[in-house]
């Protein structure tokens, strides 16, 4: 298996190790536009092979033929937000950045699978799957992986328990309009509601929403530990073809109401990609919350099209 991971940031680099420390492919590429960046970041990697014991050949380029032939793409490239930005002001110009990185990319490998990092996430994913012309099974974003994973962690420090016995689902957009699920989170099998106050649930929810933001807040600039090790779990499923269910951006065709939108919901992934979307009952409110985080990312995509006809 060869994966491709485009932008060399800090992102793209953790993804790039993530996946050759678990020892997954056969070869990961990394690759962006700055000269020597992606060689160098390779390099690096390449030469901790015989501490961590792995036998992925990890090479760095600037050139997409070099991508020939992969398997899996993961799109990290694009600008990283600033404090006072939202994931939402780096519209256009990650647009920009996300449909030529994609044109490029798929010249070279017409087969592969697509995992966009870039935000804003759902918007991107759209733009990436309408560059690449592939099917939407084999199109899809890193949203929801992220997401469950900081409000697993915050669980697990508030309760005191570990993570591996904290199973969350979290659906909607990526960003402040996300859609967490507390009655389908779990801790040993328990549900959340009967070990935590909602009001404890609730800040963490609201912490979970506003998370890449109090990181950007803290250091200046995004996250990357986090957001590369979930787009490495992702491609892990893929190749693995192990039938994982994970929450991702995903193009819908009515489920959830939802249609014609990359949204986050649950699917299974594999070989193919998304396998199958994972019918979830949502209550009331929970529906109502989801179709509201529909129609910010439908009034992001309306926003970019103003941009791009202007």
């Amino acid at each position: 298996m060869k994966v491709t991971v485009v932008g060399a940031g800090n992102v793209g680099a953790t993804v790039a190790e993530c996946v050759a420390r678990k020892d997954m492919a056969d070869e990961v590429v990394l690759i962006d536009i700055v000269e020597g960046l992606p060689q160098g970041k390779a390099l690096d990697m390449a030469e901790s092979a015989p501490i961590h014991l792995f036998d992925t050949r990890v090479t760095g380029t600037n050139d997409y033929a070099d991508t020939a032939n992969s398997d899996i793409c993961v799109i990290t490239a694009g600008l990283a937000r600033k404090p006072g930005m939202s994931r939402d002001d780096l519209l256009a110009k990650n647009a920009s950045i996300v449909g030529s990185v994609t044109e490029q990319f798929v010249k070279h490998s017409p087969n592969a699978i697509i995992i966009v990092v870039s935000n804003p996430l759902d918007v991107m994913t759209y733009v990436a799957y309408m560059k690449s012309g592939f099917p939407s099974q084999r199109v899809f974003g890193m949203a929801g992986v992220l997401d469950t994973a900081r409000y697993r962690s915050f669980i697990a420090a508030e309760l005191n328990v570990s993570v591996r016995d904290i199973q969350a689902l979290l659906m909607g957009g990526h960003g402040d309009t996300m859609v967490p699920l507390p009655r389908y989170t779990t801790i040993g099998g328990i549900p959340l509601p009967q070990l935590m106050d909602d009001e404890k649930i609730n800040a963490i929810v609201e912490r979970t929403k506003f998370g890449g933001g109090e990181i950007v807040k803290l250091m200046g600039t995004s996250a990357w530990y986090a957001p590369g090790a979930a787009a490495a779990e992702m491609v892990e499923a893929i190749i693995k073809d192990s039938g994982r269910v994970l929450p991702c951006a995903v193009w819908l065709t009515g489920q959830y109401g939802v249609k014609d939108l990359f949204i986050g919901a649950p699917c299974r992934l594999g070989r193919n990609g998304v396998e199958e979307i994972v019918a979830v009952e949502l209550d009331a409110d929970e529906q109502a919350l989801m179709e509201d985080s529909a129609q910010h990312v439908r009034d992001n995509l309306a926003a970019l099209e103003r941009i791009q006809n202007a």
